[in-house]
């Protein structure tokens, strides 16, 4: 997309996928700065291992590429090495999967650093899955010996290279995670609590940062806005301060690549005291959002933590009352708009409750 070698902005793109649900994917090819021309659906159980479609679904689908102009073709799934290929072949296009596209967005979003090489380990780990898969059809091509031509030869140097181009990310990304954890030391002599804001992306939690504590947080809506964590105080009751932080969103189908790479960065929620799980009411499929971020919650270890959960987005909502119920009936939950600054108070008392019952805890 956008961000990638050679990549020009404004691609026209059709979509393919083994189910119905292409209106994120839709989402993730306007966010990375591509046009979406039209989409091929084939209902699967699961994608063929071959090819992901069938063979007669990948020739109607090269069809209407050619006739709405499309320049490439994103796939709503990660694709093994064999189906990119042979998918390419079948559509005469390039084809990206969703975890390149995810990459691609995070590549664009990364501002500092540290941002900047935790996209690049996940690009580069995600590439060398690709070159392993490549070598291994190489190698099918001869026996052994005078079989080893240019091409292997240039295949174990991109390895190597790629390899050795990791291992320095990770260490300077081990530097990052000494540095967190001795500012993190600091922040607990201070004796205040940490919230984290997690959820999903686009969910409003930059815009819930900067409506508790005026921190002028990047708020947009957009997928991925924030990748890097910001760190502010706040006061939820008279004489009762915490510290709030706020991190990346998550999404279904999160690439590991991503997860691994930005362990330093999601450090923040795994050490936080309280989560706050901000939810956008205002999507028809916030239950199924809801259980993706528990997902990744529970990959990185810190679901078991005390959690609030706050239904945002009353605003855009036709019926604020059903929100105002869901949260009555969920526990530890308030139904807020970041936006318009409801229900804040009620987010504020029930974090200083939770805060109390925290300490009460860690006093027995």
């Amino acid at each position: 997309m956008a961000s990638g070698p050679g990549n020009p902005t404004g691609e026209r793109v059709l979509l393919i996928g083994v189910d119905d649900r292409l209106d994120e994917l839709a989402e993730l090819v306007r966010s990375a700065g591509g046009q979406v021309v039209g989409s091929v659906v084939q209902r699967l159980d699961r994608p063929l291992a071959a090819t992901y479609i069938g063979v007669g679904k990948a020739r109607e689908a090269k069809a209407l590429a050619w006739e709405l102009g499309a320049d490439l073709v994103v796939v709503d799934d990660e694709l093994t090495p064999a189906q990119a290929r042979n998918l390419e072949e079948l559509l005469e296009l390039p084809v990206v999967d969703r975890t390149q596209l995810i990459l691609d967005i995070f590549a664009q979003r990364a501002r500092t650093k540290e941002g900047k090489l935790q996209v690049e380990l996940a690009q580069l780990t995600y590439q060398l899955t690709r070159l392993a898969g490549s070598g291994a059809s190489l190698s099918r091509l001869g026996g052994g010996i005078g079989t080893r031509g240019p091409g292997e030869t240039k295949l174990e140097t991109d390895r190597r290279r790629i390899r050795r181009r990791i291992a320095m990310i990770r260490r300077e990304l081990e530097e990052v995670r000494r540095t967190r954890a001795v500012q993190r030391a600091g922040r607990r002599r201070t004796g205040l609590p940490v919230i984290a804001l997690v959820g999903y992306t686009n969910a409003g939690k930059s815009t819930l940062m900067n409506a508790l504590t005026r921190a002028g947080v990047l708020a947009e809506n957009r997928l991925f806005a924030t990748l890097d964590p910001t760190i502010r105080r706040v006061t939820l009751a008279p004489g009762r301060d915490a510290l709030l932080t706020d991190t990346v969103g998550f999404l279904r189908k999160l690439p590991h690549q991503l997860v691994a790479a930005f362990r330093a960065t999601l450090e923040e929620v795994e050490e936080a005291d309280i989560l706050v799980h901000v939810v956008d009411a205002s999507q028809p499929d916030a239950e199924e959002r809801m259980e993706a971020v528990e997902a990744v919650l529970d990959e990185i270890g810190a679901l078991g933590k005390p959690m609030v959960i706050a239904f945002n987005k009353l605003d855009a909502v036709p019926d604020p009352a059903q929100v105002e119920q869901w949260a009555l009936r969920t526990p530890a939950a308030v139904a807020i708009s970041a936006k318009t600054g409801a229900g804040l108070d009620r987010l504020r008392a029930l974090l200083a409750k939770q805060v109390d019952e925290l300490e009460g805890r860690s006093d027995q």
